[in-house]
């Protein structure tokens, strides 16, 4: 079975719809306190998600160690996308936090969202297309 945070040995909440992807062991890949598991509704293909194994709200509340180990399994999961499609010349790497910003389940977790040439009509601006009508400038 998967393994808590060592901050917070057994801290899931079980209604929560990541605490229960990470009890029933449905990660791709774990990187100590961090699991990754396909987005349920990508934006893209290979659209993923890195969850802390403890159920804590919000990118703001992770440990440091939290912080460190997602660094590493976002960068070994992007080598990974761009050596299995080479198509892959981009990518967003984002979190909401709180629901005025976009957050719907409210258990941290960070997007890994590939982008390839083409996607979207105007790419420019990126994460600023949050705000309807921003992106472009």
């Amino acid at each position: 079975m998967m393994q808590q945070s060592p901050e917070t040995p057994g801290a899931v909440d079980p209604g929560c719809l990541f605490c229960r992807w990470i009890l029933t062991e449905q990660a791709l890949e774990t990187v100590g306190t961090v699991a990754a598991f396909n987005d349920g509704y990508p934006v893209t293909e290979g659209h993923l998600l890195i969850v802390p194994l403890r159920h804590t709200p919000d990118w703001l509340s992770l440990s440091a160690r939290e912080v460190r180990d997602s660094e590493t399994l976002i960068r070994r999961l992007a080598d990974r996308i761009r050596t299995a499609d080479p198509r892959v010349s981009g990518f967003n790497i984002g979190t909401n936090i709180g629901r005025s910003a976009g957050q719907t389940v409210f258990h941290a977790h960070i997007h890994l969202i590939p982008r390839r040439d083409g996607d979207s009509d105007n790419p420019k601006g990126g994460v600023r297309g949050v705000i309807d009508g921003r992106r472009g400038y």
